[in-house]
């Protein structure tokens, strides 16, 4: 098996992960509030990250630069957005338009891929993107529509933002090492939800969290937070992109609805309607289709060395 094909396959296991475990977390943050639910994840998974880089790869710590930290301060923004703008657009909107518009980086990743990368979009991965929006808003607007309201606008910036940090880290993944990218990454993104939590729910609530944490739903959650869908997954990201395109990034992250809405199904006591089995459909297809499909450098190459034999005959 390819590099490649690797990097994907573990991307996947990332949206499962991602996926499997929002149930878990939707039942934390009823408890803790989402921003300093936010801080002691990510800061616990900075601290997690870089507690296995000092232990197991401490010459990565050497290959630190400025330019590293501050190109890892910018991924940290556009997540620590991605993450704000979800939650501020959730005060005012539905959890189906939050899900739907959130998804909807995966059309936007190969636009800005081509802008930022200057990747060639093949028509596979736009067709790609676009049956895996449309099952998105299948699996979301289940015998509804969708009715536009204000928090949609700051959701919007939600998924432009994840779009950002997908795209950005396709630039930076091949220059640094992943292991300090994505622990630096992390840690902003820590700082900045520990500086939200302050202004937004004020200071007691960090200070009370330490009882909180108590709670079996609340520990629960964190643990599987810190460790798993926050430290490994974006190490895994940051590692994987090296050997895979953004586009095909974004698009694999689509599952993660499929897997969240099986998990509910299993667990929660959830139906799924045909609608929504359907939108599963479109997204796993479109998945496929992305993977399957061959890569527009790739193509060319084989074109071209294809056209030189036939000129050698």
């Amino acid at each position: 098996m390819n590099r490649s094909r690797m990097a994907d396959l573990s991307l996947l296991l990332v949206a499962m992960m991602w996926g499997c475990t929002f149930l878990i977390v939707q039942g934390a943050v009823k408890v803790l509030p989402p921003l300093a639910f936010n801080s002691i994840r990510f800061t616990g998974a900075a601290l997690l990250l870089a507690l296995i880089t000092a232990i197991f790869y401490r010459s990565e710590w050497t290959k630190l630069s400025l330019r590293m930290v501050l190109h890892s301060m910018l991924l940290g923004v556009f997540l620590f957005m991605g993450y704000a703008f979800q939650t501020m657009g959730l005060l005012y909107t539905t959890t189906s338009n939050t899900g739907f518009i959130t998804g909807l980086s995966v059309v936007l990743v190969p636009f800005l891929s081509l802008v930022l990368l200057k990747h060639a979009i093949s028509r596979y991965t736009w067709f790609s993107a676009v049956l895996a929006a449309a099952g998105l808003y299948l699996l979301t607007f289940t015998g509804s529509a969708m009715s536009v309201n204000k928090g949609d606008g700051l959701v919007l910036l939600c998924a432009v933002a994840f779009a950002l940090q997908v795209a950005y880290t396709g630039v930076y993944a091949p220059r640094y090492p992943a292991l300090p990218l994505a622990t630096l990454q992390l840690a902003v993104v820590g700082l900045l939800s520990t500086a939200g939590s302050l202004m937004f729910d004020g200071a007691g609530t960090l200070a009370g969290a330490g009882e909180l944490i108590g709670d079996p739903d609340v520990l629960w959650a964190l643990l599987i937070s810190i460790g798993p869908t926050s430290a490994f997954a974006f190490w895994i990201q940051t590692a994987c992109q090296k050997y895979t395109t953004p586009s095909r990034v974004a698009i694999i992250y689509a599952m993660e609805p499929v897997f969240a809405a099986l998990t509910g199904l299993a667990f929660g006591g959830e139906t799924l309607g045909t609608s929504a089995l359907l939108g599963c459909l479109c997204i796993l297809a479109g998945m496929l289709l992305a993977e399957l499909s061959p890569e527009p450098g790739r193509l060319t190459k084989n074109l071209l060395f294809s056209y030189s034999l036939l000129r050698k005959k």
